[in-house]
This record gives structure tokens, C-alpha cells and sequence, in this order.
């Protein structure tokens, strides 16, 4: 099956869709590392200074539903904003 090359609008599209992307979910990262370090900074020094393995599960945990969470929060929006087109 030939590829058909994109055209420069599509290319330009795809950029402008990356960009906004990467602006919202660097917005939504920000926000989360200050909220974790606000509300269980203490309760993750304490694991870290006496329970070395619960702490390591804990950060891994956090770490999996950061990414699970503001990935599908970013997609949602994103796609709320494109009219329902996912890119």
C-alpha cells in the first residue's frame, strides 16, 4: 500500500495539536507535583525514613496513576476542544 505524503496544512496541524498538548499537560504536571507536595510530602518522608519498600510501591503508584489520570484528563480535554475529533 503506497504512503501518501501529508500535506504541509496537515504537518502544520499536527504541530499546533503537539504544541497544545504539551502546554496543557505540562500545565496539569505543575499543578500535581505541587499538589503532592503540599498534601503527602510529610506522609512520604516519614515512609522514606522508616518503611523503605512501602515507600517505593507508594512512589511507584503515584508515578502509574499520574500518568493514567492526567493522560486521559489531557485527552479528554483536547478532544472536547477539537469538536469530538480525535488526532
Amino acid at each position: 500500500m503506497a504512503r501518501v505524503a501529508p500535506t504541509k496544512k496537515e504537518k502544520t496541524n499536527t504541530l499546533r495539536a503537539f504544541v497544545v498538548e504539551l502546554a496543557v499537560y505540562a500545565v496539569f504536571v505543575t499543578g500535581y507535583f505541587f499538589l503532592v507536595l503540599h498534601y503527602l510530602s510529610g506522609w512520604l518522608q516519614n515512609l522514606h525514613l522508616y518503611h523503605v519498600k512501602i515507600y517505593a510501591f507508594a512512589t511507584i503508584v503515584l508515578i502509574i496513576g499520574q500518568a493514567v489520570f492526567l493522560e486521559s484528563v489531557t485527552t479528554w480535554l483536547l478532544r472536547l476542544l477539537r469538536g469530538g475529533r480525535s488526532e
